[in-house]
């Protein structure tokens, strides 16, 4: 298929690159970074080749997320959406940018958001996961986004009208414990999709989509597996009637059928892709390859022939993103 566009393709500046050091071994990572800071030339070719004409771009992970400092932080966020506009600037006609957001500060991220889409022209943002912020303290340092202090930054993403990617990140040595012996099962593998869920069912329990029913979230990776348990998140134990204990007003599949879409990102399986457009329906699924930690040619091969309906492939490939993103291409 030619046209597609693409959603989880990530970059990096020299300030976030070793970041991305520890996912592939030693011999690879002279690919690995090649790729990551390459945006104009490798990355175009891949493109032209595969039949997609526009990629968002977003920062590697977790990069600002795992920068204690707050400072620093709101300096790398800045800088890194800077440099991403530049190069968008140069190819507008094939790259779109998300902005990385410094959410250790609910303010400063909230600003950060409203001048890279009002100034900059970016279509959303993209966060790697919880954020971390020594300023917290007590062992709250992990900051995750249905708290209370992120409200009025959800009230700011709301009244821009773009979408927010809630990307993953592993989690944390303390709270990997159950990988323990087992650490094959970090990234990709598993621990990132369970952090990722969970930081995604918690935004919902919240009651987050109840005051703020406009906000649209991204998952990639097929939306972490939470698509394939929404029936029993919802109807767990059912026979015992008691009150749900979140403030959450609605079934989680209601919320997640009209708040979230899900990406092909780094999953190319024809029988995951189906049974994702049966739970949610194609018009909420989009193509991705995750570039450069997967290959384009391994996931738009496979996307130009798995077995879906040319209606569906033109919607998952190309115009619900166009939809979402207000794109005019």
């Amino acid at each position: 298929m030619q046209g597609k566009i693409a959603l989880e393709e990530h970059f990096a500046i020299p300030e976030t690159l070793q970041d991305s050091a520890g996912f592939v071994p030693g011999a690879y990572w002279d690919e690995l970074q090649h790729r990551l800071l390459d945006i104009q030339d490798t990355r175009l070719r891949q493109m032209d080749a595969h039949g997609i004409e526009l990629m968002i771009l977003s920062l590697n992970a977790p990069a600002v997320q795992a920068i204690t400092d707050r400072k620093r932080a709101i300096e790398v966020a800045r800088r890194a959406n800077d440099v991403l506009a530049e190069e968008c600037a140069k190819r507008p006609d094939r790259f779109r940018a998300f902005a990385a957001l410094p959410l250790q500060d609910p303010e400063a991220a909230a600003q950060e958001l409203a001048r890279c889409v009002k100034d900059l022209g970016f279509v959303g943002a993209l966060v790697n996961g919880f954020s971390q912020d020594a300023t917290q303290g007590d062992g709250k340092d992990l900051l995750y986004y249905d708290l209370p202090q992120y409200r009025p930054f959800w009230a700011e993403v709301a009244a821009l009208d773009v979408p927010f990617y809630l990307h993953p990140r592993n989690p944390l040595p303390q709270d990997s414990r159950i990988y323990d012996g087992h650490p094959w099962l970090m990234g990709p593998t598993w621990a990132f999709a369970q952090e990722t869920a969970v930081h995604a069912l918690r935004l919902i329990g919240s009651g987050l989509f109840d005051e703020h029913p406009s906000l649209q979230i991204v998952l990639g990776h097929m939306g972490e597996g939470i698509p394939y348990m929404l029936w029993r998140i919802d109807h767990r134990n059912a026979w015992v009637k008691l009150p749900p204990k979140h403030p959450a007003k609605r079934k989680f599949v209601e919320y997640f059928a009209q708040n979230f879409h899900i990406t092909t990102s780094g999953n190319f399986r024809t029988q995951t892709l189906i049974d994702a457009i049966l739970e949610l329906g194609s018009e909420r699924v989009m193509f991705s390859t995750d570039w450069p930690f997967e290959n384009v040619d391994h996931a738009a091969d496979w996307f130009d022939a798995t077995s879906i309906s040319e209606a569906d492939r033109l919607k998952i490939g190309r115009t619900n993103a166009m939809r979402l993103f207000k794109l005019a291409l």
